[in-house]
């Protein structure tokens, strides 16, 4: 678990440069909003969070599978996580802020993410 990185993970680098590449600028892991966003745009008042399947749960995904060992540790730790991320949306919400989750297995495709990226956030500022 200590090797587990909760910054500059690979989906969220994916996500860092195909935005960076086509114009659109950020900020990193401000830690004066809830959840810690992965990516902030403070101009639009928008953020990015880039999440692992397998970590924040994402319903559905072949890589959200649950360890057939300690079950009684991982669903207690899966619960809390997903609680967490509901509470630091709803904050967000509240605090003016709109709100994006890109999970891991969306960022394969780079023309999906910027399709992605382009409709949530609009056109960049050239």
């Amino acid at each position: 678990m200590a090797r587990i990185r909760s910054k500059n993970t690979e989906p969220e680098m994916r996500v860092r440069q195909v935005a960076h590449r086509f114009g659109y600028r950020f900020r990193l892991h401000r830690k004066d909003l809830p959840g810690k966003p992965d990516l902030v745009f403070p101009a639009r008042r928008k953020v990015i969070f880039v999440h692992g399947c397998f970590w924040h749960r994402h319903d559905g995904c072949i890589d959200c599978s649950v360890p057939k060992s300690r079950q009684d540790y991982w669903e207690p730790k899966f619960e809390r996580t997903k609680a967490r991320d509901k509470e630091s949306l709803q904050l967000l919400n509240e605090a003016g802020w709109s709100a994006m989750i890109i999970w891991d297995c969306e960022t394969k495709t780079e023309a999906e993410l910027l399709a992605a990226i382009s409709d949530f956030l609009g056109p960049p500022n050239k």
